[in-house]
Order: C-alpha cells, then sequence, then structure tokens
C-alpha cells in the first residue's frame, strides 16, 4: 500500500483533493457503490494517516544519508579544487617568466633590424642611384636609345618606373646643357605613359581587375593620371545601357563600375564623382535633347519635358550615395542646367497648351449639340422685360424665348475633362517651376480653369438658361427647365473646389498670391450664383404666373356658387393646377441641394399659397360652393405637403381655416373666429372671407360680425 501512495505522492502536479476523492472512491467500491458507511471511511482515513508519517519517517531517513553522502563528496571536492588552484598559481608564474622573456628576444631582433635597415638603405639608394646614372646616360649618349628595357613590352612596369624618375630628375637639370636629355626623357615619358594607358585599356576590356589596379598605381606617379581615369569611365560608358531608355540602365551601371573603382583607383570616390558627371553631361542630357527637340506638339512636348525631370530628379536621388565628397546639391544643379532652356519657357508653352485644350474641348461639346455659340447681348435681359409688360397690357405675345428644347448646354463630362487637364496642368507646374515662381504659375493656370470652365461654360449656359425661361403670367403652360441648369452649375462648382483644394490653395496659402486667388475665384463664383437667383427667381414668377393666369381664365364663379346643388369635389381648374405643381416640386427635390433646397422649397410654397389665397378672394360663396373651394384648398395643401416647409404647412393651415369660416353657420362664426388658427390673424383677414360669403348681407350675419368684431377689438 505504501508503494501505491509513494506512485500517487509523486504525481506532478500532486492534488490533495484528488488523492482524497481516490481514497474514498476505493473504500466505498469495498462495501458497493450504492452504500455509504462513515465508520469504515473514518478506519480508513485514520489507517492512511499512519501509513502516511511511517512514509514520511522513512523519507526523512533516506534525506538524512543523502545529505550525509552529499557533504562526504563536498570535502572532496574542495580539497581537489584547492590542489587545481596552486597548480594554475605556479602556471601563471610561468607564464610571467616566458612573456618577459619574449619582450626582450622581441626588442633585441626589433633593433637589429633597425641596425640592419640603416645599414640596407644607404646600399639600397647607392644602388638605385647607380642604376638611375647607367640609365641616365642612356639619355646622354647622343643618337636613338638601343637599351632593351624600352622596347620589351615584358618590362614595361620597370620602364616606367625608371623613366618617371628620370623624368623627376630631369625637371632639376639646367636646361642650357642637358636639352638634348631633357627632350629623350620627356618623349620616353610620354611613349611610356600611353603604352600604359593602352594597357589598362587592354585589361579592362578584359575584366581584369588586378592588372588594372597595379597599372593604376604606376600611372598615379604620372602626370596623365587623369587621362586613364578618362579612358575607364569612357569604355565603361561605351555600353548600351537601358536600350532606347538611357534612364534604366544608369542605377545597374553605377552600382556595378562603383565597385570595380573601389578596387582599381587610389581616389574611388572622386572617380565616381566624375562618373556620374559625365553621365549627366553627356548620356543624359543628349538624350533629354533629343526628345525634348520636337516642340510642335506642345501637349507631347510638356508630357515628355515632365517625365524627363521627374525621372532625372528620382535618378539624383539613387545616386547620391555615390557622391560622398561632392556638393550635396550638385546632382541637383546639373539637372537643372540640362532643363534650364525648357525650364525657363515652361510656363507659357503650358497656358497655350491649356487653353487651346480647353477651347477644342468646348468647341467638340457645342459641335455635338449643333449649337453656335452666341454673343450674350448686352441689353437682352432689359429688351425681354420690355417685351414681356407690352405683351402683358397689349395681351400679344411679342417675347421670343428659346428654350433649345430643354438642353441645359451644360455637361459634367465636359467639367471632369477640362479639370482633368488642368490637374495635369497643376501637377506640372508644381515639379517644373521655380519655388519663387510656383504661386505666381500656379495663379496663371488656375485662371484659365476660371474662365473656360465658369465664364465661358457655365456663365453662358446661365445665360442661355436666363433667356430659355418663360415670362411671367404666359398664357401656355410653361416648361421649366432652369431647375436643371441649377443643378448642373452645383455640381460643376463642386468639382472645381476639389480641384482647388487639392492642387491649387496648397500652392498658394501661404504667399502674397493667396489673397488675389480667392478673390478671381470669388468674383466668378458670385457672379454664377447671382445669375442663378436671378433664374429662380424667374422661374417662380414664370410657374406662379402662369398659375395665376391660367386659375382667373379656367376657374368659373359656378364652382363657388352653384345654381344647384353638385357634388362636393375639386374643380378641374384646381386639379389642373396641382397635377402641374406636384412634378415640379419633385424637379425641385431632385435638382436642388443643401440649404438651397430648403430655401427654394419655402419660397415656392410661400408664393405657391399667395396665388390661391389671392384667387380664392374672387369669388362670393355659397353653401356648396365653400364645400368646393374646401375640397380646392384640400388639394393644394395636399400637394404643398412634400415642401416640408414649416411655414408653408402653417399658411395652408390658416387658408383651410379661413375657407371654413364661408360654410360654418352663422351662429359658429364668432366661435370659429376665436379658435387657435385665426384668433392671432388681423381682424380685417377674417373680415374680408367673411365678406365672400354669399349671405353676407343678410341681417342675421351683420349682427354676428358685430359681435366677432367687438370681441377681436377687444382681443
Amino acid at each position: 500500500m505504501l508503494s501505491q501512495y509513494v506512485e500517487e505522492l509523486e504525481q506532478d502536479p500532486f492534488e490533495v483533493e484528488e488523492f482524497i476523492e481516490r481514497l474514498c472512491w476505493r473504500t466505498n467500491n469495498e462495501i458497493g457503490s450504492d452504500q455509504f458507511d462513515p465508520d469504515l471511511l473514518y478506519e480508513t482515513f485514520v489507517e492512511t494517516i499512519k501509513d502516511l508519517k511511517i512514509l514520511q519517517e522513512r523519507q526523512q531517513r533516506k534525506c538524512d544519508k543523502l545529505e550525509e553522502a552529499l557533504k562526504e563528496e563536498q570535502k572532496v571536492f574542495v580539497k581537489a579544487i584547492d590542489k587545481f588552484v596552486g597548480k594554475h598559481q605556479v602556471s601563471v608564474d610561468y607564464f610571467h617568466q616566458l612573456d618577459e622573456k619574449i619582450n626582450s628576444v622581441a626588442g633585441k631582433v626589433i633593433h637589429l633590424g633597425e641596425q640592419l635597415e640603416n645599414v640596407n638603405t644607404p646600399r639600397s639608394r647607392a644602388v638605385e642611384a647607380q642604376l638611375l646614372l647607367t640609365h641616365m646616360g642612356d639619355f646622354l649618349t647622343p643618337g636613338p636609345i638601343v637599351n632593351d628595357i624600352y622596347s620589351d613590352k615584358g618590362k614595361l612596369f620597370e620602364a616606367a618606373d625608371i623613366v618617371q624618375k628620370l623624368y623627376m630628375i630631369s625637371q632639376d637639370l639646367p636646361a642650357s646643357r642637358f636639352a638634348s636629355a631633357k627632350k629623350k626623357i620627356e618623349g620616353k615619358y610620354d611613349e611610356i605613359e600611353m603604352a600604359l594607358i593602352e594597357e589598362f585599356a587592354t585589361a579592362q576590356k578584359m575584366e581584369k581587375i588586378d592588372r588594372m589596379k597595379e597599372i593604376s598605381t604606376i600611372l598615379s606617379q604620372f602626370k596623365g593620371y587623369s587621362q586613364v581615369i578618362d579612358v575607364y569611365i569612357e569604355q565603361s560608358q561605351a555600353v548600351t545601357y537601358g536600350g532606347r531608355d538611357v534612364f534604366d540602365g544608369i542605377v545597374p551601371l553605377c552600382h556595378k563600375n562603383y565597385k570595380i573603382i573601389q578596387q582599381v583607383f587610389n581616389a574611388p570616390d572622386q572617380v565616381m564623382s566624375k562618373f556620374i558627371l559625365n553621365i549627366y553631361q553627356l548620356k543624359i542630357n543628349q538624350f533629354v535633347q533629343t526628345k525634348l527637340d520636337d516642340k510642335k506638339d506642345e501637349n507631347k512636348y510638356l508630357k515628355t519635358l515632365y517625365e524627363l525631370y521627374s525621372r532625372t530628379l528620382k535618378l539624383s536621388t539613387e545616386l547620391q550615395e555615390f557622391m560622398k565628397e561632392s556638393d550635396d546639391d550638385l546632382l541637383q544643379k546639373l539637372t537643372a542646367n540640362i532643363f534650364s532652356m525648357h525650364l525657363a519657357s515652361y510656363i507659357e508653352i503650358e497656358g497655350r497648351c491649356l487653353e487651346s485644350k480647353c477651347q477644342l474641348e468646348l468647341r467638340k461639346f457645342y459641335e455635338n449639340k449643333n449649337h453656335q455659340k452666341k454673343q450674350v447681348e448686352r441689353f437682352q435681359e432689359l429688351r425681354r422685360d420690355m417685351q414681356a409688360l407690352i405683351g402683358t397690357r397689349a395681351n400679344i405675345n411679342i417675347a421670343q424665348i428659346e428654350d433649345y428644347g430643354g438642353e441645359t448646354f451644360l455637361s459634367e463630362e465636359l467639367a471632369i475633362n477640362l479639370l482633368q487637364q488642368s490637374s495635369c496642368a497643376f501637377e506640372r507646374c508644381c515639379l517644373l517651376s521655380r519655388e519663387a515662381d510656383l504661386p505666381k504659375n500656379i495663379l496663371k493656370v488656375a485662371d484659365i480653369l476660371l474662365r473656360f470652365l465658369l465664364h465661358e461654360h457655365v456663365d453662358y449656359a446661365l445665360d442661355l438658361g436666363l433667356q430659355a425661361i418663360p415670362i411671367a403670367e404666359c398664357k401656355s403652360m410653361p416648361q421649366i427647365y432652369f431647375f436643371d441648369v441649377a443643378q448642373k452649375c452645383n455640381t460643376i462648382v463642386h468639382l472645381l473646389e476639389k480641384t482647388y483644394n487639392a492642387s491649387v490653395i496648397p500652392n498658394v496659402v501661404s504667399t502674397a498670391q493667396y489673397t488675389d486667388c480667392m478673390q478671381k475665384k470669388r468674383f466668378y463664383l458670385e457672379t454664377i450664383e447671382n445669375k442663378i437667383e436671378t433664374g429662380l427667381e424667374r422661374t417662380l414668377n414664370a410657374i406662379f404666373g402662369w398659375v395665376k393666369t391660367f386659375l382667373q381664365n379656367e376657374q368659373k364663379k359656378t364652382d363657388f356658387k352653384p345654381d344647384s346643388d353638385v357634388d362636393t369635389v375639386a374643380s378641374s381648374a384646381c386639379l389642373s393646377v396641382v397635377q402641374y405643381i406636384n412634378p415640379l416640386i419633385t424637379l425641385i427635390q431632385r435638382t436642388i441641394d443643401g440649404e438651397n433646397l430648403s430655401a427654394v422649397m419655402t419660397e415656392f410654397g410661400v408664393r405657391y399659397h399667395r396665388v390661391i389665397y389671392e384667387h380664392l378672394q374672387q369669388f362670393q360663396y355659397s353653401t356648396a360652393g365653400a364645400m368646393c373651394a374646401i375640397c380646392d384648398v384640400n388639394e393644394y395643401r395636399k400637394s404643398a405637403r412634400p415642401l416640408q416647409a414649416p411655414l408653408v404647412t402653417q399658411l395652408f393651415d390658416v387658408l383651410h381655416a379661413l375657407c371654413n369660416l364661408l360654410l360654418v353657420k352663422v351662429e359658429n362664426l364668432q366661435e370659429v373666429c376665436g379658435g387657435d388658427t385665426l384668433n392671432y390673424l388681423d381682424k380685417s383677414v377674417v373680415m374680408n372671407f367673411i365678406q365672400l360669403r354669399s349671405d353676407y348681407k343678410s341681417i342675421k350675419i351683420s349682427n354676428s360680425l358685430k359681435g366677432i368684431s367687438d370681441q377681436r377689438g377687444a382681443v
């Protein structure tokens, strides 16, 4: 049993509760799982506790024995460590003694080497001087030089060393006595220098880096060392890199040659700077001038200029890592020098190109509409007003209204095209303009955009839209198209604002041109806004002028004062007006947005109410006719409900209450007039409506009216 306890106690982790649960489970299984004997469980716990105590005592004895054994082993190992420490100390002492002896021997060796060098250096110099004097004799001897060292290509490096030293010595010789020898030395110097350069070029073609480095080191002592750098650059850049596009291969070419330059030349950064300088002054400059030589197609020229300039700037950024010993802005200066001629005249070309594009887009638009653009007459509006006045007075129509079949002559697609062209111009302007000229150039492009988009397109369409609005009080039902004109104008203005916020404002916001920029835009927008307001005003006048005229002509007196009882339904004139008004309200909701929608809806409803109110005051009403009038007002009120204007709803509610005065019994007039709806109205308004009753002149009504007048006067 104790072994079982040991297995359970050694489990990781050990859970006390699980151990007790297993103990109880085994006890219950002995007597049957469906019975419970607490005494047996108690005895089991007591026995288990005793067994655990015995197990604890055994384990404790084992622990004591292990601790004693550990202490004995610890003493043995401590003695061994002390012995090793002693031996280590002896070894350290021997090492220090050996190190001192080595240092002493090294010092003696160095001293001996210095003595040998002091003895050997004069000897070597003497041997070298003797060799130079021997070769100097060859140049002092009349006639050609016959020494094989100068003609043997295998001894080129040795000959180069000798000639370079002889050349340096010859510079100090008097010309009067050694003119012939100096001339021979200079000739041989140049000959060997050219041979070294040719050998370097051959090694470069064969990609022998070590030989190139050796020759470069020798030539670094010659006066024509820069020539070998030029040869290396010329041969390295002679390969066709990038195909037809020179930019594609420049960066890989520089990376490849920079590794070679670091191995071959003593001043690699200076050589690499010259390498890149040659790329800009020859390769890129020639490529750019060739691409930009043709200016016949100015649009293509501007696109090419923008692409080449942006790619050159990007290339300068990528190559800056190689320009360690040069000015930080050297590549930018080289770029500016390459493009200086083109950047100087850029903005004039940009302006002409944008103008021609805008003119072309507008011309194509009007040609597709089969419209010949007209010159708006200065006194067009005055003539129109005079014609309308004469036509009203003489009851004839002399005003010629051209509505172009509902065509607005406004195009969002055209506006987007003009804005896209302008956005491209703004983008080019930001890149190709000098920092000091950028705000001024941005303003020039913005002026062209405003002129063609707002003045030539939107403003012109508004003028045509204004002329197409029917005159007020026209005899025929007016066709209304100006709401569509207003909608498209607002859409185009929103698109313009987005372009301005993205491309114009950020570039002028902190400059002196900002005020001028905003004033010009505000001038154009205020002109458009004023014309839209004028057009909406005339449109409402035309709508409700026709409603007024139509009701005057179509509404019969018998509608409100029939000779006999009729069905209480809305009159045909009312239904015709409502049928005309409902689509107009839907049109307004579709074409006007924002705060303008609420204002236009309210003004529309107020005028609608005024026309109906004034129209109803022109008739006398019998009881049956009053019922018909109330039906008409209900129809009007129902049609005005989509306007969602609280003022308009209130006005029609009051009008409905006033019409009730035409219907209620005489004895109830005083009570109705004192209601919440009519109580705040001026008494003259109420009295004017009551006077429209057909029984107004009767004595009974007059007495009632006296009471109403007194009551409202008291209020």
